[in-house]
């Protein structure tokens, strides 16, 4: 089920559950659903989450669908995962506004 992220000051974010509460976590937050970021919360969450991208930009979340036995017998081609730099940037750059807005950032299923 998707997570939506929401401000007044950006447009909603849409993600996937797993992808969204694994950067809830790294920002620092329970990633209970519904929740919040309050506008004094902003500063740690938004460095938190900054931190995590900072130290391995190209790394995929965990989230991300691990390897499979039976990936070797599938003659597909594997998409290569999403960067967390990547799957990070739309909620950065929300709680970075909502921060300059003096507002809070929430979000629900």
């Amino acid at each position: 089920m998707p997570i939506t992220f929401k401000s007044k000051h950006a447009p909603n974010i849409v993600m996937l559950e797993q992808v969204g509460l694994e950067l809830l976590h790294l920002a620092g937050h329970s990633g209970g659903v519904p929740g919040s970021f309050a506008v004094e919360d902003l500063p740690a969450a938004l460095a938190r989450l900054e931190g995590a991208v900072a130290e391995g930009p190209g790394r995929a979340l965990t989230a991300e669908r691990p390897a499979r036995d039976d990936d070797a017998d599938d003659e597909r081609p594997r998409e290569a995962p999403v960067s967390i730099a990547h799957r990070a940037g739309p909620l950065i750059d929300m709680l970075r506004t909502a921060l300059a807005e003096g507002d809070y950032v929430i979000w629900d299923r």
